[in-house]
C-alpha cells in the first residue's frame, strides 16, 4: 500500500480546488481568472510582478530517532488546449453532436518522489518536467491539440537539531520553480508554473509533530518554525503541507460524490444548480474540460438517494454507551485526560443543595456579565445538563431552558452557561 493512499481523496482536493468552477463553462468569467492557490511562478515573472510567488517552504518538528524521509511534490501543470477545424485550421469552437468545444487551458498531474536519508542532508534535488504536443481527433468534426511547457524546479532539504532534552530535529523543505520564462502577462507565466502544489512527507523511525496543537513541551519550538506559502497539518501518519488552511487530519464529508471543484463546497447546492443547466450549457460544459464533463455526467445520474444524503448530518453525536478512547496525545485540558471529571454527574453546592444533571433552577444572571439579552433570563427557569470546571478550575453550570427553547438547546447540545452564584435550585424540583 502507498504511504500517501490514506490521504489522496484531500490531496487531490487541494490539487484541483478552483480548476473549474461552476457553471463550468469555458466561457464564464470567473473560469477566464484560474488557479490562484498553491501556485509558484517562474523567477523572470516573479521579478515583474512582486505579488506572485516562485519558492515555498515547509518547516516542521520530527520526534523521535533520525531515520527516513519519502518526500512527494505534487502540481499541476497547464497545457493549452487549441481546436482546430477537419483541415486543421485554428477555430474559435467546434461543435459535435454533444458537445461544444472551445480554446481551454487544461492541466496534468505531477509528482516529484524524493527518498532521503536525514543522514545526508543537505540535499538539493533538480527536476524537470518536458514539454510536448498532442492532438486528439474529435469524429471527423474537427481536432484538439495540447500543447505544454516544460517546467523546471529544485526541492532542497535542510534539518536542524534544536536545543534541548527532547531529541526534536526541525526540517525544512523548500520547493522552487526555475523555469526560464519570458512572459510578462500572467496567463502565459501560468503554462510554466508549478500550480495547486502542495508537499506529502512519510516518516521512518520518527513521528510528525503538530504545529497546530503541539505537545506543551514543544510549544517553543513549533513557534520557531517559518513557513512561506503552505502550512503542515497531520494527516493520518503523514504530513501535509498545503497551501489552503487545514486543521489536523483533514477529512473529504462521506457524503460526498466527487469533487465538484470548490473543497468549500455545498455539495447539495452546487448538484442542483448543475441540474438546471440548459442543454446548450451542457454540450458547452461537456467541451470545457474531461473534468468537468465528468462531473456533470455524475450529476446528471445521480439516484435520489445519493442526492438526498447531502441534504445535511450531523457529526459531533457519538454514542453514550460506547465512548471513544482518549488519544495518547490528548491536550492536558481534555477532559478525557482526568478520570475524575463527569459533568454529567459532577455536583456543586450552591447553598446546601448538591446542583446535578436534572436539578431545576431559577435563573439570577449578574451584573458582571457583559451581554446586555441576558437581562431577558432573570427569573426564567431551566434545567441542569452538566456542572463544568474550567482550566482556571472555575465551576460553570450549563442549563436548558424550559419549553421550546430547551428543546432546540438540547437537540443541537448548545445550552446557557452560569456561575454557581447565578443559579438559585428548586429545592423538591428535581
Amino acid at each position: 500500500m502507498n504511504r500517501f493512499d490514506a490521504v489522496q481523496q484531500v490531496a487531490d482536493a487541494l490539487l484541483f480546488e478552483g480548476y473549474v468552477l461552476y457553471p463550468y463553462r469555458a466561457s464564464d468569467g470567473k473560469n477566464r481568472v484560474r488557479w490562484q492557490f498553491g501556485v509558484l511562478m517562474p523567477p523572470d515573472y516573479c521579478a515583474v510582478d512582486t505579488s506572485e510567488r516562485g519558492w515555498s517552504q515547509t518547516e516542521c518538528l520530527l520526534d523521535g530517532e533520525q531515520a527516513g524521509l519519502i518526500v512527494r511534490v505534487r502540481f499541476l501543470q497547464a497545457q493549452r488546449r487549441t481546436v482546430l477545424n477537419a483541415d486543421e485550421v485554428e477555430v474559435a469552437s467546434l461543435q459535435t453532436d454533444d458537445a461544444t468545444y472551445l480554446p481551454w487551458d487544461e492541466a496534468v498531474v505531477r509528482t516529484v518522489d524524493l527518498t532521503v536519508d536525514l543522514r545526508k542532508l543537505p540535499r538539493e534535488a533538480p527536476f524537470r518536467i518536458a514539454g510536448g504536443t498532442e492532438t486528439e481527433p474529435i469524429g471527423t468534426a474537427g481536432f484538439l491539440r495540447r500543447t505544454r511547457l516544460p517546467v523546471a524546479g529544485v526541492v532542497a532539504l535542510s534539518i536542524k537539531p534544536l536545543h534541548g532534552p527532547y531529541g526534536v530535529t526541525r526540517l525544512r523543505i523548500r520547493v522552487e520553480n526555475t523555469t526560464p520564462d519570458s512572459s510578462s502577462e500572467r496567463v502565459g507565466a501560468l503554462r510554466q508554473a508549478l500550480i495547486a502544489h502542495h508537499v506529502l512527507v512519510a516518516a521512518d523511525g520518527c513521528r510528525f509533530l503538530s504545529l497546530l496543537e503541539p505537545p506543551e513541551w514543544a510549544t517553543a519550538y513549533a513557534a520557531g518554525c517559518e513557513n512561506v506559502g503552505v502550512y503542515p497539518v497531520l494527516a493520518d501518519d503523514v504530513l501535509l503541507s498545503s497551501p489552503i488552511i487545514l486543521y489536523d487530519h483533514p477529512r473529504i464529508a462521506p457524503e460526498s460524490q466527487g469533487d465538484l471543484f470548490d473543497a468549500t463546497e455545498i455539495d447539495e447546492i452546487l448538484s442542483l444548480r448543475t441540474m438546471t443547466l440548459t442543454d446548450d450549457e451542457k454540450r458547452e460544459v461537456r467541451g470545457t474540460d474531461p473534468r468537468a464533463a465528468e462531473l456533470l455526467a455524475r450529476v446528471d445520474t445521480m439516484p435520489q438517494e445519493f442526492l438526498d444524503r447531502l441534504h445535511g448530518t450531523v457529526r459531533y453525536l457519538r454514542k453514550v454507551t460506547e465512548p471513544e478512547p482518549a488519544p495518547a496525545d490528548t491536550p492536558w485540558w481534555d477532559p478525557g485526560n482526568d478520570a475524575t471529571v463527569s459533568p454529567e454527574t459532577d455536583t456543586v453546592m450552591i447553598g446546601a443543595v448538591a446542583v446535578r444533571s436534572g436539578t431545576r433552577v431559577r435563573l439570577r444572571p449578574g451584573v458582571r456579565r457583559a451581554d446586555a439579552q441576558d437581562m431577558f433570563l432573570t427569573g426564567r427557569l431551566g434545567t441542569v445538563v452538566a456542572v463544568l470546571s474550567d482550566v482556571d478550575g472555575q465551576t460553570h453550570v450549563a442549563v436548558a431552558l424550559d419549553g421550546e427553547e430547551g428543546e432546540v438547546q438540547r437537540s443541537h447540545g448548545r445550552y446557557l452557561y452560569f456561575s454557581p452564584d447565578e443559579v438559585e435550585p428548586l429545592v423538591g424540583a428535581e
